[in-house]
């Protein structure tokens, strides 16, 4: 029954996409414009609809819930900063931006600097931070599908790929402006429905409460299936029925006790916990009590403090140089709108983000397996058949399943605009609709052939990973650019290739090798407080350097960044 529900949410999600991205493409002969800016024509309301939709991605839907599974209090951090984001990008940058009349952010960089090298380095660093920001849209899709039906993980990357080209291809940003307006409000309803019935449900069942000065037990005999290999860690004696490989012995229904301590469980085992038994943990995530799981930095864990705000400061400044969110601001009609649409966004984010939070205090009484098998992103998804089972618990998965996929390829859309749009003008050298569309296929290719490496990583990180480029690059550039008249283009482009230069090395590094532990640990993982002000300083530095290289145009620039659109500067 959950495999027909889920398969016809999906199949509603994609036809009302379609509907809408025909219905954003009925206008005979698209032009640049039309691609690029959707004609710099759309109204606030709809803009900041379309931009939280964008945003609201596979971090946002799956990746918070189990996060806060995980960690607990500690991992609000990541809807705050988003949240904050929107109010910085609101006093500093949305408003001087439009005013600019670019078209994209190595546009931008180009007409403030008049450099072409810097535009390049700038095109460089979009490309990095839209790639960081697919993988988790591929991952996230393919948790959805095969948790709900079963389907191989490569099944809903292909399902990704396959609507957001068809949509791109066809209309650019006029045809996903619909979709994605449109569907903030679905991932609304998708979300939020679901948890109020849930919520409902929960206090009606009295399981006890997610914050008991006791570490996770399973509430009644829950059988886990591990899909791959994990090494587990147990903090005591745990009864358990194992069919399969458990610690590199064939086991076919042996009861035993797992003993306190690490174990690894073979890949496509099942185990069976009676009721009451603790929670074995992936050895990643750590093992707490309910009070420290509901205590910000009650573990008391090495470099907990810096961790916290290293990723907060990541996620804000990450927000305001995200390409594909200042892209949307190029669409307002002016500067004043552009700053409506920004004062809107914060609010229609911290409606939605009321509803993650709850889903992952809920998934720590009703599916702490979770903690085990480390696909923590699967807690929104699970919870519904648990707390309802039978057709009502089938129905709210379907609509949350119609609400993923709604994020996957929102948010996917508008990355590969971004991408598209920038590389069509900079790297193709011939700009024009035919660029831009090879652009958008350049876009979805390369971190196509790479997301089967990077192996079972959570969509919070994986986006966090994207944030900390832009925060060490386009930010500094963005905010430089917009408010310091002596930026020059050979301080701007050292800050972009040691900021975002050093920030890829660690994403990179900590996908494809492994952050390790202690401080290099914590650094990989959450780069962004030192690499930061690294960029800042190597940027302002290099530009006192050779102020002399200020380009003579810098007082134009700035004047029509700050002044308002009435008066026209030459």
């Amino acid at each position: 029954m959950i495999v027909a529900m889920a398969l016809s949410a999906l199949v509603a999600a994609l036809g009302m996409v379609t509907m809408l991205g025909a219905r954003g493409r009925r206008r005979p002969g698209p032009t640049t414009s039309d691609f690029l800016v959707a004609s710099r024509g759309v109204t606030p309301l709809w803009n900041a609809s379309a931009i939280s939709g964008e945003y609201i991605s596979a971090a946002a839907f799956l990746g918070t819930a189990g996060l806060v599974l995980a960690y607990g209090t500690d991992m609000l951090w990541l809807p705050v900063g988003a949240v904050a984001g929107y109010v910085l990008l609101l006093a500093f940058v949305t408003a001087p931006l439009r005013r600019s009349g670019a078209y994209s952010m190595s546009d931008f960089a180009e007409w403030r600097l008049g450099s072409f090298a810097v535009r390049r380095i700038v095109t460089a660093c979009v490309c990095f931070i839209g790639w960081f920001y697919l993988l988790p849209q591929f991952q996230g899709a393919g948790v959805t599908l095969r948790v709900l039906t079963g389907a191989p993980v490569w099944a809903g990357w292909l399902v990704v790929v396959a609507v957001v080209l068809a949509l791109v291809l066809s209309g650019g940003m006029r045809s996903i402006t619909a979709v994605q307006a449109v569907q903030f409000w679905v991932k609304l309803l998708a979300v939020a429905v679901p948890a109020i019935a849930l919520l409902a449900v929960w206090r009606l069942d009295d399981p006890g409460d997610p914050a008991a000065d006791r570490p996770p037990v399973f509430e009644r005999a829950t059988t886990v299936q591990v899909h791959a290999e994990a090494a587990v860690k147990v903090t005591a004696a745990t009864p358990v029925t194992v069919r399969g490989r458990l610690d590199g012995v064939d086991r076919d229904g042996t009861e035993l006790m797992l003993t306190a301590g690490p174990h690894v469980v073979g890949e496509k085992s099942e185990l069976v916990f009676p009721a009451g038994a603790g929670v074995p943990h992936v050895e990643r995530l750590p093992v707490q009590d309910g009070v420290t799981w509901a205590t910000p930095f009650g573990r008391g864990a090495g470099h907990e403090l810096y961790s916290a705000y290293s990723g907060m400061i990541g996620v804000l400044l990450g927000t305001v140089g995200l390409p594909h969110i200042l892209m949307r601001f190029y669409t307002n009609t002016c500067g004043r709108a552009a700053r409506r649409t920004a004062a809107m966004v914060p609010v229609l984010l911290s409606l939605f983000y009321v509803f993650p939070a709850l889903y992952g205090a809920m998934g720590r009484l009703y599916t702490p397996e979770l903690l085990m098998t480390g696909d923590t992103d699967a807690t929104i998804l699970m919870l519904p058949q648990r707390l309802v089972p039978g057709m009502v618990g089938a129905l709210l998965s379907g609509l949350i399943a119609a609400g993923a996929f709604a994020a996957f390829i929102s948010t996917s859309c508008g990355i590969v605009v971004a991408i598209a749009g920038t590389t069509s003008q900079s790297l193709l050298l011939r700009g024009g609709i035919g660029a831009f569309r090879l652009g958008a296929v350049f876009a979805l290719a390369v971190p196509l052939t790479v997301v089967w490496r990077v192996g079972p990583q959570g969509a919070a990180g994986l986006v966090t990973l994207a944030l900390t480029v832009s925060a060490c690059s386009l930010c500094p550039l963005l905010l430089l650019g917009i408010w310091w008249r002596g930026l020059t283009p050979a301080g701007a482009g050292a800050g972009l290739v040691v900021g975002g230069g050093l920030a890829v090395i660690a994403g990179v590094v900590g996908l494809f090798v492994g952050p390790g532990g202690g401080w290099t640990g914590a650094m990989l993982t959450r780069p962004a407080l030192v690499i930061v002000p690294v960029a800042f300083a190597v940027m302002v530095a290099v530009s006192l350097l050779t102020r002399r290289t200020v380009p003579r145009r810098a007082d134009r620039a700035m004047a029509r960044l700050h002044l308002p659109e009435e008066i026209v500067i030459r």
